[in-house]
C-alpha cells in the first residue's frame, strides 16, 4: 500500500505582553528515506522572518528563524506533500541473535541508542518487565513482545503526563500519550541490549478517509529497533509502521526532536495552540 498526503502543521504562540526578539528552531519537515519521499515542503512564519536550514546531528532537517520586531503572536506553519509506503520488516532486519547483538562492534556502533537519557532512565521496574516479556525469544520477537506488553499495560489518556515526564513517571501511572509509550518502550528495549531510537512524525488517524478529505491528524511518536537492520513499530497502536505514518526524524528521545523550540525576550507569558491537518491526495 502507498499514499500521498498533504500535511499542514500549525503552531501558534500568543503572548500576554509584546515579545521584543525571539530565536527559534522548527523540526516539522518530513524526511526522505526508503519508505517516504517529501515531494514539497516549506515552513512559513507570521510575522515573516529570514530563514536558513541545516541538517542536525541526527539527520533531521531544522528550519531556523529569528524575529527582531515586537510581536504579541507567532505562528509557524509547516506544509508538506509526502508519499509514503508500507514497509515490511526484512529478513535481515530480524537476523541477529543475542550473541551477535552483544558483540562489541554492535554495542560500539549503536552506543547512543543503548544508553539511558533524562527521558528514558534505566529503572528496575522497567528492566524486570522487559526481561519477563522477552524470555525465550529472539531479539526481534522480544522487541515485539515488549511493545505489546507496553500497549496492554498502559491506557492512552491525554493530560495525565506532561511534555517533560520521564518514562518511569508515566509507567507508574500506567497512563500517558504516544511520547510516553515510546519512551517506556525505549527503556525496556535498551535494557535488553537492543538498540532503539525515538521517531517523531505524524499519523493519519483514519483508514477509510476519502481522496481529498481533510481530517484532524496527530503529531505522533513511535520507535525504530535494530535487530540486524532498523525497523519501525508503533507502541501506542501496537502495530508496524505503515503508509499512515509520516516521519520527521529520529533521535535518542523527545529532547532530540522537539517540533518547535526557542527563546524570547519579553516579560509576558505564552499560550500554545497546535493543529495538524492531513489530506489524502492519492
Amino acid at each position: 500500500m502507498s499514499a500521498r498526503m498533504r500535511l499542514v502543521h500549525s503552531t501558534g504562540f500568543t503572548y500576554s505582553a509584546p515579545v521584543m526578539t525571539s530565536f527559534n528552531e522548527a523540526r516539522i519537515t518530513p524526511r526522505n528515506d526508503s519508505r517516504q519521499t517529501s515531494v514539497v515542503d516549506h515552513v512559513d512564519t507570521t510575522p515573516g522572518a529570514r530563514q536558513f536550514t541545516f541538517t542536525d546531528y541526527w539527520g533531521t532537517k531544522v528550519t531556523v528563524f529569528d524575529l527582531h520586531t515586537p510581536h504579541d503572536r507567532l505562528e509557524v506553519v509547516g506544509t508538506a506533500v509526502v508519499e509514503t509506503e508500507n514497509e515490511a520488516r526484512s529478513e535481515e532486519a530480524a537476523s541477529v541473535d543475542w550473541v551477535q547483538l552483544r558483540h562489541g562492534s554492535v554495542v560500539d556502533e549503536y552506543d547512543e541508542m543503548l544508553q539511558p537519557t533524562v527521558y528514558t532512565p534505566h529503572h528496575p521496574e522497567l528492566v524486570e518487565f522487559a526481561a519477563a516479556a522477552a524470555a525465550g525469544l529472539t531479539p526481534a520477537a522480544a522487541a515485539e513482545a515488549v511493545v505489546t506488553g507496553v500497549y496492554d499495560a498502559l491506557t492512552y489518556e491525554a493530560g495525565t503526563t506532561e511534555v517533560h515526564s520521564t518514562a518511569i513517571e508515566a509507567w507508574r501511572q500506567r497512563k500517558g500519550v504516544c511520547q510516553d509509550y515510546a519512551h517506556i518502550s525505549l527503556v525496556m528495549l535498551r535494557s535488553l541490549g537492543i538498540p532503539a531510537r525515538y521517531v517523531s512524525g505524524y499519523l493519519h488517524p483514519h483508514n477509510d478517509a476519502g481522496i481529498g478529505e481533510t481530517v484532524e491528524g496527530e503529531s505522533h511518536a513511535w520507535i525504530e529497533v535494530w535487530t540486524g537492520g532498523w525497523w519501525g513499530i508503533d507502541p501506542t497502536n501496537n502495530k508496524f509502521i505503515d503508509d499512515h505514518h509520516v516521519s520527521v526524524g529520529t533521535g535518542r528521545d523527545y529532547a532530540d526532536l522537539p517540533p518547535i523550540k526557542g527563546i524570547y525576550t519579553g516579560s509576558g507569558e505564552s499560550e500554545l495552540d497546535v493543529s495538524v491537518r492531513i489530506t489524502r491526495l492519492a
